[in-house]
């Protein structure tokens, strides 16, 4: 049987190339990884597995959550699917520094190790 923390060494590579990835479009925003209290770093999340629906394999999920020691709240996700494919996605919860009519929901990553997408979630402020 397959350990978790093996399935975890597994996808480090990748997992860090997408944090790399998550931080890069915050830094892109305006607000570098010191504007934040946290940024996405796979050896600080915590590690999971679920089951996947249609195929019946585990599927890894990483969550981060805040560095607070009450109520911690959970600021992203990173899901590792049985097909190879991935989507990931990290709280930003800040207003845009330029486009001051809008907020930074978050960055979100998503595709396959050969092909990876990301963009950041900005909702208008009325």
């Amino acid at each position: 049987m397959i350990e978790l923390s093996d399935i975890v060494v597994k996808h480090q590579q990748l997992a860090e190339v997408i944090c790399t990835q998550l931080t890069a479009e915050i830094d892109k925003l305006g607000l570098e990884g010191a504007d934040l209290k946290n940024v996405p770093r796979y050896d600080e999340a915590d590690y999971q597995l679920i089951k996947d629906p249609y195929t019946g394999t585990n599927n890894l999920v990483c969550y981060w959550y805040d560095h607070q020691q009450t109520n911690r709240q959970r600021i992203g996700r990173l899901q590792f699917n049985s097909d190879g494919s991935f989507y990931a996605e990290y709280d930003v919860l800040k207003p845009h520094p330029v486009k001051t009519k809008f907020f930074v929901e978050g960055v979100t990553a998503w595709g396959q190790a050969e092909n990876i997408k990301s963009e950041a979630k900005l909702i208008p402020m009325v």
